[in-house]
C-alpha cells in the first residue's frame, strides 16, 4: 500500500509542475500576436537605448575619435575625465545655464500647448480655428537646420533685425553670441516649433466635453471665460497630470 500510495503521490506531483508550464504555453500561443506586434518597439529600444550603454566606457578612458573601446592599446585613466570636468572653471556656468534653459523651457513649453488648445476651443468660427490650428503646427514639420537658418535672416549680425536698428542709428547686436540673447531666442524658438503640435492631444481631449455642459452654462449667465475655466480646463486636467508626469522623463534626459 505504501508502494502505491508513492507512486500515486509522485504523479500527482508530476502534474502539478506540468499544469503551470502547460498553461504558460497557452498563454503565450493566445498572446503572441500581441508580442510579435511589440517586438518592433523592442528591438528599437534596444538598439538605440540599451546597445549605445556600451559606449560608456569611453569616459573612463584617454580615448581619442577612431580609437577601439575596448583593445590592447586601450588606456585606461579612471576617473580623471570627470575630475578635469568637474574642477573645469566653466563647470558652474555650463550647468548654471543648463538648468535655466531646462527650468525656463519648460515653464514656458509646457503651460503653452494647454492656452493654446483652450483658445481654439473657444473659438466660435471653426473654420477659422482649423485655420489657426494649421499655422500654429506648421513649424514643427520645419527641420533644425531651416530654423536656425530663419533665425540667422532675422537675427544675425546682417539679418532684419539688425538691419532695421542700423538703419534707424542704433549698433548692431550679436545675438547668437551674448548668452542674455541667445538663452530666450533659444528657449522661444523651440517652443514656438512645438507647442502647436503639442496642443492636438489637448484639443482631442477637449472634443469629449458635453456641448450639454456649455449650453447649460450659458443658461446660468456664466461668461467664456468662467466656462473654459469651470468646464473645458476640468475636462483635461487628467490629460494635463499624464503629460506633466510624461514630460519628467525628458526634462531629466535634458538636464
Amino acid at each position: 500500500m505504501e508502494a502505491v500510495n508513492n507512486v500515486q503521490s509522485k504523479k500527482l506531483r508530476k502534474e502539478k509542475v506540468a499544469a503551470p508550464k502547460g498553461r504558460r504555453w497557452r498563454k503565450f500561443k493566445e498572446n503572441s500576436p500581441y508580442l510579435l506586434m511589440i517586438l518592433p518597439a523592442v528591438l528599437v529600444v534596444f538598439l538605440f537605448n540599451y546597445l549605445p550603454i556600451y559606449g560608456i566606457l569611453i569616459a573612463f578612458q584617454d580615448f581619442m575619435p577612431g580609437d577601439k573601446i575596448l583593445s590592447d592599446s586601450t588606456i585606461w585613466v579612471g576617473f580623471q575625465n570627470f575630475e578635469r570636468f568637474f574642477t573645469d572653471p566653466m563647470f558652474w556656468p555650463l550647468m548654471q545655464n543648463t538648468f535655466l534653459i531646462c527650468i525656463f523651457g519648460f515653464i514656458i513649453g509646457f503651460p503653452l500647448p494647454i492656452i493654446v488648445a483652450l483658445m481654439l476651443n473657444a473659438l466660435k468660427g471653426k473654420r477659422m480655428a482649423k485655420v489657426i490650428q494649421t499655422i500654429f503646427n506648421a513649424p514643427h514639420f520645419i527641420s533644425l537646420v531651416v530654423l536656425v537658418g530663419m533665425l540667422t535672416l532675422f537675427f544675425g549680425r546682417y539679418g532684419l533685425v539688425n538691419n532695421i536698428a542700423a538703419s534707424i542709428g542704433g549698433e548692431r547686436y550679436s545675438y547668437f553670441l551674448e548668452s542674455k540673447a541667445f538663452r530666450p531666442m533659444y528657449i522661444l524658438s523651440s517652443n514656438w516649433q512645438d507647442f502647436g503640435w503639442s496642443a492636438i492631444i489637448y484639443i482631442a481631449a477637449l472634443s469629449n466635453v458635453d456641448p450639454q455642459q456649455h449650453e447649460a452654462a450659458i443658461l446660468d449667465g456664466a461668461t467664456r471665460f468662467q466656462r473654459v475655466w469651470s468646464i473645458d480646463l476640468p475636462a483635461i486636467m487628467p490629460m494635463i497630470s499624464v503629460m506633466l508626469i510624461m514630460s519628467r522623463p525628458t526634462f531629466i534626459n535634458a538636464v
